[in-house]
């Protein structure tokens, strides 16, 4: 039994910030202990709720507050905050923890900042197996915080069981920012900063996307009145609670009619595959297979081969190791 296991079952927070260290590790040997280790967990679940946004938008500010307000409620948060890296040097500030400086200090919550690592859709490639963590840690929400760089942040909705997004007072510019493709994914839409002279124009944002949400098509895994727009503040605490209840009335209406466990099942299988895929484009990486794409590269490159028949041989040469 790995030595993090029962001190992270029994919610100690240095052991789980060391499993989630583990896990992120690209070392064989780490990665090999952290498969043993994530098979061992216990089956909890705790509700996990996917935030995205536009910049600025006021993300890590209401975590703080929505935190917060959960908390005084007698449940156990964690907040797994997702930065953006440098495409240069590949560093991140990782600065999500220090805008929580109230939630950071409560003992019944635990923060997680993350290096996206050049990975697309808003969040780190081990984001997943981080919330397994946290769940068998004992805690009743897991907030996964992305990127927040717009429309491609839809992977979260892919391991989250709720997909919230953020949005600020605005007109149709910001409607038309987001388009489609995340408006989709969004189970509930939060206007934030609805308070003091932006009231009036949250209001009015808030009624933009109630109309955008009707032209929609319904979909099955949702009751009557969802996906829905309502406006909130962070920094006053107007709507967090009501934000709340919606959350819990869906979420309760999805079990109660199979949906909640049919799409964890169907995220499984997802994950499956993207790990699956994963580990074929890290067999590119083995000295042998490096060494023969370099040399298919070259070919390439000086007209000596096509690009298709170059990839079909690597995928031959690859079929060949498999087998």
């Amino acid at each position: 039994m790995d030595e993090l296991l029962e001190p992270l079952i029994r919610g100690d927070r240095r052991a789980l910030s060391r499993a989630i260290t583990l896990i992120e590790s690209t070392r064989p040997d780490h990665r090999e202990r952290a498969i043993a280790l994530l098979s061992a967990l216990p089956d909890r679940q705790a509700l996990r709720i996917g935030l995205s946004g536009t910049p600025g938008v006021g993300k890590s500010t209401f975590i703080e507050a929505f935190g917060t307000m959960l908390t005084e409620r007698g449940l156990r948060v964690a907040v797994l905050a997702v930065d953006p890296s440098s495409t240069r040097s590949g560093g991140s500030i990782l600065g999500d923890k220090t805008r929580m400086e109230t939630l950071s200090r409560n003992p019944a919550a635990f923060i997680r900042p993350t290096p996206s690592n050049a990975q697309l859709g808003g969040v780190a490639r081990r984001t997943r197996e981080a919330i397994r963590l946290c769940e068998a840690a004992g805690f009743d929400v897991v907030l996964i915080e992305t990127v927040g760089v717009g429309q491609s942040e839809t992977l979260v909705a892919e391991m989250s069981d709720l997909f919230v997004l953020l949005l600020a007072p605005a007109g149709g510019d910001e409607l038309q920012g987001v388009k489609r493709g995340i408006m989709e994914m969004a189970d509930l839409i939060l206007v934030n900063k609805a308070d003091g002279v932006l009231l009036p124009t949250a209001r009015r944002t808030v009624a933009d996307y109630a109309g955008a949400l009707r032209l929609l098509r319904k979909r099955p895994q949702d009751p009557d009145g969802f996906p829905k727009a309502v406006a909130v503040s962070a920094a006053t605490g107007h709507g967090l609670e009501s934000a709340w209840d919606d959350m819990t009335t869906l979420t309760d209406w999805r079990r109660e009619h199979g949906h909640f466990d049919g799409n964890r099942a169907a995220q499984a299988r997802h994950w499956f595959m993207a790990e699956l895929r994963a580990g074929l484009l890290a067999r590119l990486d083995e000295a042998d297979a490096k060494a023969r794409l370099g040399r298919l590269g070259d070919a390439v490159a000086a007209g000596e081969m096509a690009p298709g028949e170059a990839a079909s041989r690597m995928l031959e040469d690859l079929s060949r190791r498999v087998d």
